[in-house]
């Protein structure tokens, strides 16, 4: 049996993906642990939701990904438990030895303690996520071509969007591109115009993060695509066929049958199983807290990184969970396992913040790069170029690459598929029953 040191990672996202090629030719055994076999590109699964692009653009088999790297291999199964004394990872299928650990398990959306929302508001993470809204955009269009009802057909043209972040508002501009590239041409009944898109922020203005100059030309961009946004405003109820907002001290119902979640996430559950084994301490979002080395307090042989980690130092301004300070910390994780192995020191985590960027439609985008601030088109060019150089696998960038300007030069979506579970309209919602009364079926097909 080999004597070599053997790193587990846990999670095959942007941190765990980069730790793993990272240590590539190092004298270390690597096992990447995921329940999926593939590596998703984040940012983009918006454009899968909205039918830009299909899921293969924007994933990559993680065995593809490793495929060169001898010290590596990839284990499709699931971490369930930590045996910290005896540095086992319990997976759903086994189990697995470790001297050093990464785990790098990624988050989800978080409902504020309504998890019941889940089913009506989906959120965007996954795949599965991105069919299942793709499958709830065109099929309201399709069942507002086939109502008759004047208030029906309102509702399923009713779009609300919660969370203005970069996610919020990308997504609702692309659905304001939906109305203005394919409704307006696709569908003979509809009336663009009747369209109605909600962005709901509580906050006083989207993209918070953001300077206050680049949020206000992101409204502008939206306003120019016919998205409402509606800042300070906080979700109290979501139903099959309504929304109710509060904004201070009034409350609002919105008829609608659409509603999309960005807002909020939570840490993965393996944060509070680290914290229950090891006395970690967790932030409000289940995150780990970990050291500036990004190992737990006590265990430094175990590294939390991605968005399952806070990194507080200094502690009044903890890192986000986002794509670039999990990439940087994953590619820390694998060239501090090295330093160790040489007997030597590193230096503590320092992100190197490059920046952001979020997207607002057709050629319009908002970029907040160090000290320079700009929107519009050349602020797109970057967006696109940053992007597609980020993603996994030059066959991808490639097929996006194409797509994106088939997209462009066209206004033609070519993967807005209606797949998935509930893709039929049978029942439709104002095909009246025998007993004369609304069927609502199709307004509560569960999620894939």
């Amino acid at each position: 049996m080999s004597d070599e040191h053997r790193v587990v990672i846990v999670g095959g996202g942007f941190a765990g993906i980069h730790a793993a090629r990272y240590l590539k030719g190092a004298t270390v055994q690597v096992t990447l642990v995921d329940r999926r076999n593939f590596h998703l590109f984040q940012p983009l699964l918006y454009q899968v939701a909205t039918g830009w692009l299909s899921p293969a653009n924007i994933a990559s088999p993680l065995r593809v990904i490793l495929r060169n790297q001898k010290n590596a291999r990839v284990l499709l199964d699931e971490a369930i438990d930590f045996d910290i004394a005896g540095r086992r990872v319990i997976l759903r299928e086994g189990q697995i030895e470790y001297d050093t650990l990464i785990v790098a398990a990624g988050s989800g959306f978080h409902y504020f303690g309504h998890d019941e929302w889940e089913r009506l508001a989906p959120g965007l993470k996954t795949i599965e996520d991105a069919t299942d809204i793709r499958r709830r955009i065109f099929q309201a269009f399709e069942a507002a071509e086939r109502a008759s009802d004047a208030e029906t057909i309102r509702e399923w043209l009713t779009f609300v969007i919660v969370g203005g972040g970069p996610t919020g508002v990308e997504l609702s501009g692309a659905l304001g591109e939906i109305v203005h590239d394919v409704v307006k041409h696709d569908f003979r009944k509809i009336n663009s115009a009747d369209v109605r898109i909600l962005l709901v922020e509580g906050a006083e203005r989207i993209l918070p993060p953001y300077a206050p100059s680049l949020s206000a030309s992101a409204q502008m961009f939206l306003a120019r695509l016919g998205v409402t946004v509606r800042t300070g405003s906080m979700v109290e109820d979501i139903q099959s066929d309504a929304v109710t907002l509060r904004s201070k001290e009034k409350s609002e119902t919105i008829r609608c049958r659409t509603v999309l979640w960005a807002a909020g996430v939570h840490a993965s559950s393996l944060g509070r199983l680290l914290a229950e084994k090891t006395a970690a301490k967790l932030d409000r979002s289940g995150r780990v807290i970990v050291e500036p080395d990004l190992s737990i307090p006590g265990y430094p042989e175990i590294l939390v990184i991605g968005d399952l980690a806070c990194f507080a130092h200094p502690p009044e301004k903890p890192l986000p969970a986002v794509a670039t300070v999990a990439i940087q910390q994953g590619r820390y994780a694998a060239e501090l396992i090295k330093h160790r192995l040489r007997g030597e020191q590193r230096a503590a985590f320092e992100f190197k913040d490059r920046g952001s960027m979020a997207i607002i439609g057709r050629a319009a985008a908002v970029a907040d790069i160090g000290r320079i601030r700009f929107a519009g088109f050349t602020a797109w060019l970057v967006w696109l170029f940053v992007h597609l150089m980020n993603l996994v696998g030059y066959q991808n960038r490639l097929l996006v690459l194409i797509q994106w300007s088939w997209s462009y030069f066209t206004r033609n979506r070519a993967a807005r598929l209606i797949t998935g579970e509930g893709s039929l309209l049978l029942p439709h919602a104002d095909v009246k029953t025998k007993k004369g009364k609304d069927d609502q079926s199709f307004g509560r097909t569960s999620r894939l």
